[in-house]
């Protein structure tokens, strides 16, 4: 029997209606209460109403049952109801009642449209409607309009059934999925969501055809609904009366629908719990879509003939992506997998708003522990500056606005964020550049230089260098920021952009992704990234698309630039006549080494040169005002198109002559600044624009600008550096080998490195012969070698090794020891293999020469002679000498072998001697003076001048080589050609 209302102390209740399951019941769901994700919920079935009944597996639906269906669907989804419990049958546990939509009553709106017959009032044993006299007054009325199921039209019962699609009446195996997809694959498909298997998984009807479908939301993956086992899986089939108070048996009238045949078809596997919020993921998504109008835009195709797909819900005037919403709100993860289908755009939103959640541990993310990071956030650090310099097309250099002109701090390197662009290289280290690494830096040049800019720092990140593993202190800190470059009409004193806001100008690594030279950089989670990272990735993806740059499949540009700054002084000299051809030629400044001497790119001859102002000298390293000087040259020419005339070639490989900057001599910039002196010396008629030199150092004189701070009028002035101000260099050093021609090898005394690197090899066991073909050591590999001397085992570089792979422990290879520079041949026996953290260090043994003097080679007469008495002087005894370092010489390139690398030109000063072991082997008539030039520095005129006396005393004494008289000059110590100024040189 039915139970009472009163029985039930049923009273008036609120909710919101979730789902409409038929024409006659609704499932409504209470309030949420605080913590408490899933509200409580009850399946009304109106009092004393029956609808239609819709299909079930095998058969199809009454006549007017989706109608039916429709109107209550419509009417009611999503609306807050207010509802009462009239009476239940225990039997079929099931709740009868009134429901109103405001103050409208659902059960009647039913029955006038049509849509469903009253109960017979014989029939009625229990309790009935309160208003059953209302419904049956309506009833009646909708019988004499002839409105829904009472229709009088002909075939209107016929037409009220829907024609339904096999996967619609519960056989889905006709169903061709990949046929559904290729006809509508990326179109916006009408549905209706009849079913939520979990939060990311639905069962819909595609419009119009029914066709009845499973859809894996695309790119995401809710937690599971786990399952029951199969003694626990009770289905209960749909309940339809025409007793009384529906009362009836529990037997079914029909086979199960094809919704309630899925969900049976887990019956026959063993429990699994749900996973953690996978019940607060369903009733998310149920609330959003359940038994609403959806469009579905189909994405794929799993194994399983699964569809995948989009799902698109109505929200007020817009549309929501039900995968953002479930992911945004912590119910979902981003899935690889199914994500590989869906657009660029779709898969950067996922992932992005799943970054968000696991920062704010989110539901699912709880628990969430982040992977370490070597980033870290920058926060309030923006400035506005001038950029100075492009490094590469992912890094840049700005002088900051509010850091006083010259200070080391005003300049900032900022690396972009979140990009990454092709490398350089290094010539130095034989690294050529990458394809579209020098048009990327060439793109960013022609742009940013000496424009101002806003920088917005975000992040920094700790960058181990090559030696990390050996060396721990091997590490930088860089800083990334997002650089925005002023439109026409800003000025520079707006304020910088901050996170969020729109930005203020053209985002420069935007615009060079875009251009196609470089890549988004794919951050891990919780990894310091972009403001801007989405607009990045929008800019990637034009350029992928567009096949711009490195996307292109055309071959990338090839260019040959012949660096002279890293080739010998002679090749330089060979490129001299080039370079004389025109009276000026354009070149670019590519860095500026020194206050008055640069490196400059000549694309007419693509080369790199060094290039210096002629007749002009700023203060050298060290000394006052040296940085200032080179801070204005950074900010007045670093990396702008010049105009050259070149005028000779010194010693060194470094081209002499003028530089012009928008038709302005740059010589006249550094003495007006008094950051220079002009060195007229070798005469002044040489020197384009002389006269207006002079002037422009006279200003500086008269205002006492930096330099001439402590100037008198009338006083003599140097025109050369100043030798009490320029500190030279010194070592403490003791000789490991003597080579030929005054070379020789020296080892620092206490140098904390020659230390550590013996303790390592100390520490290593070598008693046992390696296997061959195990190790195959090649030219230029560092390897540990059995010096034949001593049997000791030392750091050595394989010089030259047999062509063919090892064949025996005889095999010879010819190894240099770049500890101590002495160089052997030794077999394969003799070699050993060595520790990355051992062989990472440079080595000690340093290449020097004598300096001023001119000592002859093994080949040359009195070479062996020479070379016997330098290492009388040297190595006889451990003996510790202080080398006075004058020079540098670097056209030797990187070491590669005895006698390769960069040369120190030293003054060997013995502690136990009054003279120099230079002077020494002048008086042993065992070496003579170096030619002297035209022009040369004072403190070069005052050491020739000193070591002249021991060459006179040797010439006198007919000694060494002075036997027979006076040695007549080589060519090779002649000083280029003097031209007139102005004047064309001749190829």
């Amino acid at each position: 029997m039915a139970s009472t209302a009163g029985q039930l102390t049923s009273q008036w209740l609120r909710g919101r209606v979730k789902a409409v399951p038929s024409g006659d019941s609704l499932v409504i769901m209470g309030s949420s209460k605080p913590g408490i994700e899933i509200p409580p919920e009850k399946t009304i079935t109106l009092s004393s109403l029956i609808a239609p009944r819709l299909a079930r597996r095998g058969g199809s639906d009454e006549p007017f049952a989706w109608d039916s269906r429709e109107f209550l669907r419509k009417l009611c989804i999503g609306k807050d109801v207010t509802f009462k419990v009239d009476y239940t049958v225990p039997s079929i546990s099931r709740e009868f009642g009134s429901v109103f939509v405001g103050d409208k009553n659902v059960a009647s709106l039913v029955v006038a449209e049509g849509w469903a017959k009253v109960r017979e009032q014989g029939q009625q044993k229990g309790e009935v409607s309160p208003y059953l006299a209302e419904l049956l007054r309506l009833e009646e009325q909708a019988k004499q309009q002839g409105l829904g199921r009472w229709s009088r039209a002909p075939g209107a019962s016929e037409a009220a059934i829907r024609n339904l699609p096999p996967s619609a009446i519960g056989d889905p195996s006709n169903l061709d999925a990949m046929g559904l997809l290729a006809a509508n694959k990326g179109k916006p498909m009408e549905a209706i969501v009849e079913q939520i298997r979990d939060g990311s998984t639905l069962r819909v009807y595609l419009l119009p055809e029914f066709q009845f479908v499973q859809v894996f939301i695309a790119g995401i993956q809710s937690p599971s609904m786990g399952r029951r086992a199969a003694t626990e899986t009770v289905v209960e089939p749909e309940i339809t009366s025409d007793e009384p108070n529906g009362e009836a048996s529990t037997e079914s009238r029909g086979p199960l629908t094809s919704a309630q045949r899925l969900a049976a078809s887990s019956a026959s596997f063993n429990e699994v719990s749900s996973e953690p919020f996978g019940r607060e993921a369903k009733h998310f998504t149920e609330i959003r879509v359940l038994n609403r109008d959806v469009r579905i835009v189909l994405e794929g195709v799993d194994k399983y003939s699964n569809l995948i797909g989009s799902v698109y819900y109505p929200d007020g005037e817009s549309a929501k992506d039900l995968a953002l919403e479930l992911v945004e709100n912590g119910m979902a993860k981003y899935v690889e997998w199914s994500a590989s289908l869906m657009e660029e755009e779709g898969k950067r939103r996922l992932k992005s708003a799943e970054l968000q959640a696991k920062k704010t541990r989110l539901r699912i993310w709880t628990n969430y522990i982040p992977p370490t990071s070597n980033s870290k956030a920058i926060h309030d650090q923006n400035f506005t500056g001038k950029v100075v310099e492009v490094v590469s097309g992912d890094c840049i250099i700005v002088a900051d606005d509010s850091i006083p002109f010259g200070s080391p701090q005003a300049e900032r390197r900022v690396n972009l964020s979140s990009i990454r662009c092709p490398k350089l290289g290094n010539p130095r280290r034989d690294e050529k550049p990458a394809p579209y690494a020098r048009e990327a830096r060439e793109f960013l040049r022609t742009r940013l230089i000496g424009q101002d800019v806003h920088v917005s720092m975000e992040y920094s990140r700790k960058v181990d260098g090559p030696n990390a593993a050996a060396v721990p202190a091997d590490s930088r800190v860089m800083d990334f920021g997002t650089v925005f470059l002023l439109k026409d009409g800003e000025s520079a004193s707006t304020a910088p952009p901050t996170a969020g806001s729109p930005p203020v100008g053209t985002n420069i690594a935007e615009l060079v992704v875009g251009r196609g030279f470089g890549t988004v950089i794919r951050h891990r989670d919780f990894e310091e990234r972009s403001n801007y990272y989405d607009a990045l990735l929008a800019a990637e993806a034009r350029a992928t698309s567009q096949r711009r740059g490195i996307h292109s499949a055309k071959d990338p540009p090839v260019m040959h630039v012949t660096d002279l700054l890293t080739a010998s002084s002679k090749k330089a000299r060979d490129f001299l006549p080039f370079l004389q051809r025109n009276r000026r030629m354009s070149a670019v400044v590519e860095y500026v080494l020194s206050g008055h001497r640069f490196k400059l790119y000549v694309p007419k001859e693509t080369c790199s040169i060094a290039f210096s102002f002629s007749g002009v000298r700023c203060p050298g390293r060290d000394e006052p005002y040296s940085n200032e000087a080179i801070a204005l040259m950074r900010r007045k020419i670093m990396q702008r198109d010049v105009e050259i005339e070149v005028e000779t070639c010194d010693r060194t490989g470094t081209f002499l002559g003028s530089l012009w900057e928008s038709k302005s001599n740059v010589a006249i910039t550094l003495l007006e600044a008094g950051l220079a002196k002009l060195q007229t010396s070798f005469g002044a008629d040489r020197i384009p624009d002389a006269h207006l030199l002079a002037r422009a150092e006279e200003s500086a004189k008269r205002q006492k600008l930096k330099i001439w701070e402590s100037y008198i009028e009338g006083e003599e002035v140097s025109n050369g550096p100043s030798t009490e101000r320029k500190q030279k260099e010194e070592l403490k050093v003791v000789v490991t080998e003597v080579l030929g021609g005054g070379k020789f090898y020296v080892q620092t005394v206490g140098d904390q490195k020659v230390a550590s690197i013996q303790q390592q090899l100390a520490s290593l066991n070598l008693k046992e012969a390696p296997v061959i073909g195990a190790f195959n050591p090649k030219k230029g590999d560092i390897v540990l070698a059995q010096f034949s001397a001593d049997n000791s085992w030392n750091r050595a570089m394989i010089v030259n090794a047999p062509r063919a792979a090892v064949e025996s422990s005889k095999d010879k290879f010819e190894v240099f020891y770049i500890d101590y520079g002495n160089q052997e041949g030794v077999t394969y026996s003799q070699l050993r293999p060595l520790d990355p953290s051992v062989s990472a260090a440079p080595g000690l043994a340093q290449l020097c020469s004598l300096a001023y003097v001119k000592v002859p080679s093994l080949e040359e007469d009195y070479g062996q002679e020479a070379a016997i008495r330098l290492s009388e002087h040297t190595l006889d005894g451990p003996k510790e000498f202080k080398a006075v370092i004058e020079d540098k010489d670097t056209s030797g390139g990187k070491v590669k072998g005895q006698g390769t690398g960069t040369i120190l030109m030293v003054t060997l000063i013995d502690p136990e001697s009054d003279i120099s072991i230079n002077a020494a082997m002048l008086k042993d008539g065992l070496a003579r003076l170096e030619k002297r030039k035209r022009w040369e520095p004072k403190e070069r005129i005052q050491a020739l001048d000193e070591l002249d006396k021991y060459q006179v005393e040797a010439r006198n004494q007919r000694l060494g080589m002075w036997e027979y008289g006076d040695i007549e000059s080589d060519d090779e110590d002649n000083g280029p050609p003097l031209r007139k100024a102005g004047g064309p040189g001749k190829r």
